[in-house]
């Protein structure tokens, strides 16, 4: 069944896993496997879900931890 229009829609990034990456669903959906905060905004644009920002839009539910919170993902980002 799909989302009445006036609805928004409702993503959340769930609480890392063993390896510090994030599953990204939309409802139910699977929308994919995010390792990086750039990495949730690019599924939701691949989801037509556009989004300006991640971070702090009341449309992304941040599960066990924020969008700063990629437990042992960190150093592979800082270059």
């Amino acid at each position: 069944m799909a989302a009445h229009p006036s609805e928004h829609p409702h993503v959340v990034v769930h609480a890392p896993a063993l390896d510090g990456s994030r599953r990204v669903t939309l409802g139910e959906e699977p929308l994919g496997i995010a390792t990086h905060v750039d990495d949730v905004a690019e599924i939701l644009r691949l989801a037509d879900l556009y989004v300006t920002d991640v971070e702090e839009s009341d449309l992304v539910e941040w599960q066990g931890g924020g969008p700063d919170d990629w437990p042992g993902l960190s150093r592979h980002h800082e270059a």
